[in-house]
């Protein structure tokens, strides 16, 4: 397919900017020059991040939903239950101050947030664990 040669192409360009951007850090040393280099990574980082984002949404919604409509709905569904997780973990996160910490003040809404994300990280953590101890149990009685 053609498809094929054009994202093999893409993805060695990616390797290529993220190589130069390594060395690049590397060789200016990553503490000096005001951490540009660590800075510049950053952002190709994020150039990364989104390249990836925009690719999942043309190939799931745009030609999944060419292909299938009613997938969409699914997708919709899926949506929906990921951003009830996020909701769920945000209510539960308390925002206390860090116990010990002497630094700068930190906001409420950090501490909130700060929050969510480990109460989210122990809730995929247990998710993952759970589902394969299912997916072993599963897979040992279908045998």
């Amino acid at each position: 397919m053609k498809y094929d040669k054009i994202i093999k192409w893409i993805l060695l360009a990616l390797f290529i900017v993220g190589a130069v951007f390594s060395f690049y850090g590397f060789a200016v040393g990553f503490e000096s020059n005001g951490n540009a280099p660590v800075d510049n990574m950053l952002y190709c980082a994020y150039a990364y991040a989104i390249i990836a984002i925009l690719a999942v949404l043309i190939g799931v919604v745009v030609i999944g939903g060419i292909n299938n409509p009613k997938n969409l709905l699914k997708l919709l569904a899926g949506i929906v239950v990921i951003a009830a997780v996020i909701a769920v973990a945000y209510f539960l996160a308390p925002g206390t101050p860090a116990v010990g910490y002497l630094g700068e003040p930190v906001s409420d809404m950090t501490l909130k947030l700060t929050d969510t994300m480990l109460n989210l990280t122990y809730l995929l953590c247990g998710g993952a664990i759970l589902s394969l101890i299912v997916g072993a149990i599963v897979s040992a009685t279908r045998k």
